[in-house]
């Protein structure tokens, strides 16, 4: 009789074909979706799976409401570009995302008290007050709205409902992956297959080499009915009241970013990224359901707490907690290149660089996974040292990553060659005339898009 962490064996059995086209992009999330959606835009024929019944990863499902790492303060411009801005663009046209115009970027007392709860500034900057900067509050239901209209008008073969399950390789070219549905097994076949999992799920079967890493782990929540304004007048003119309660609900939460929580597109729902929780491993099963079940308890201590004691808060009520678990960092690929802490540190220019972060910036070789061919990788679980990944993974340049991947993909199928051959010039150009920036430019990007002008312009 087998007993538990015993091994089974399990019996073969055939796998339908379900699909087949040149790129396969294997999660939905930012980098995913910005993939995809590249892609197809250069001529390629894609499929995009996804495990949820939604797109937009731990944007959407994660509720990470707030899009920042995306200006450079040295270069005071917006770093990240492309698609990204054409999500903003879309959400805010629906009335569903805020952002600060140039005018008001940098440290104005107006523009702090009124952007501050937005969490639109330089959380970087050692100044206090943090300068305003540019980002962008967004509602999730608008991204999830957004990316899908996207996705669709790039012509783009959809399969949500797809749980992946393990990379088909052959003579160390990957042909194509195997999820589970509800239908059974099914056969995804791909002449390039993108990896934009989060947990390098796709590179790890096809036996990638990587390292492992974990961070804080946050079970993100909404609460409706708060007075914004009432409790925005609390903290700016009861300081010492307003701190001492802060400190208490930041104690009970047990980890929280500087403001527990920040106001959102709709009038009267605030979005906290918190409760952390550290020393949890989001690729185990009893981790996942601990913060789950330790981060609701935690949740409703908190509201009860909050009604009962702090100004604004007192008919507020539990909106939703975020389907999607928010994982920081499980698996890491190491890729053609690694990049480290300093490199982000000393803001390393690379001459194969096809994406940028706040200062910093890509190669593309650190989404080339080292001896496995027809796979690209893009997302948080890009090629990194821990502490590098830990300061270089949020949500607009993992999709700067994947728009990069998505180009390459086409590039590449196009010019019949393998994916980490592509021509990385002709992959720079391309990026930069289709609105987004790589970072091969030094000094201030003067190649603006309308897109961008049109944030930069004031109100």
């Amino acid at each position: 009789m087998s007993r538990i962490g015993d091994w089974m064996q399990e019996s073969a059995h055939d796998v339908r074909v379900a699909a087949e086209s040149d790129v396969v992009v294997v999660g939905g999330g930012p980098a995913g979706q910005a993939a995809a959606i590249a892609a197809a835009r250069n001529g390629a024929s894609v499929t995009l799976l996804e495990r949820y019944n939604h797109l937009g990863g731990l944007a959407s499902g994660g509720m990470v409401l707030v899009l920042d790492d995306m200006w450079d303060s040295h270069q005071r411009e917006i770093s990240v570009r492309g698609i990204c801005l054409e999500m903003i663009d879309r959400m805010a046209a629906l009335g569903l995302a805020e952002y600060p115009k140039q005018h008001e970027w940098g440290s104005m007392p107006d523009a702090v008290r009124r952007w501050k709860r937005w969490g639109t500034y330089d959380f970087h900057s050692k100044q206090k007050p943090h300068p305003i900067c540019f980002a962008a509050a967004f509602d999730p239901d608008a991204w999830k709205r957004t990316s899908l209209e996207m996705v669709q008008q790039a012509g783009i073969e959809l399969r949500l409902h797809s749980w992946f399950s393990r990379t088909l390789v052959e003579d160390g070219k990957v042909k194509g992956v195997v999820c589970e549905t509800k239908g059974g097994r099914e056969a995804i076949l791909g002449k390039v297959v993108i990896d934009t999992t989060g947990d390098l799920d796709v590179a790890a079967s096809a036996g990638a080499p990587h390292i492992s890493g974990a961070y804080i782990v946050t079970t993100v929540f909404r609460l409706g009915g708060v007075d914004t304004d009432e409790a925005e007048r609390f903290e700016s003119e009861e300081p010492q009241a307003f701190q001492a309660l802060d400190r208490e609900v930041k104690h009970m939460l047990g980890g929280a970013w500087e403001n527990w929580w920040l106001k959102t597109p709709l009038p009267g729902i605030v979005w906290c990224n918190c409760p952390h929780m550290p020393g949890l491993d989001g690729l185990k099963v009893a981790d996942l359901t601990r913060a789950e079940v330790q981060g609701r308890s935690t949740i409703h201590k908190v509201i009860d707490f909050v009604r009962a004691r702090m100004p604004g808060f007192k008919n507020c009520y539990l909106v939703d907690m975020a389907p999607q678990t928010g994982i920081r960092q499980t698996r890491l690929l190491e890729g053609e290149y690694v990049m480290t802490k300093e490199d982000l540190a000393q803001r390393t220019r690379f001459e194969d660089s096809v994406a940028r972060g706040r200062d910093y910036y890509y190669p593309l070789r650190t989404l080339l996974p080292r001896s496995v061919e027809n796979l690209l990788v893009a997302g948080r679980h890009y090629s990194a040292t821990s502490a590098a990944q830990k300061i270089s993974r949020e949500i607009p340049p993992c999709m700067a990553m994947g728009e990069a991947t998505g180009v390459a993909a086409a590039l590449a199928l196009d010019a019949g060659v393998p994916v980490r051959h592509v021509d990385v010039a002709k992959l720079q150009r391309t990026l930069r005339a289709q609105g987004a920036d790589p970072g091969d430019q030094k000094g201030p990007n003067t190649d603006v898009p309308a897109i961008a002008r049109s944030f930069a312009e004031a109100a």
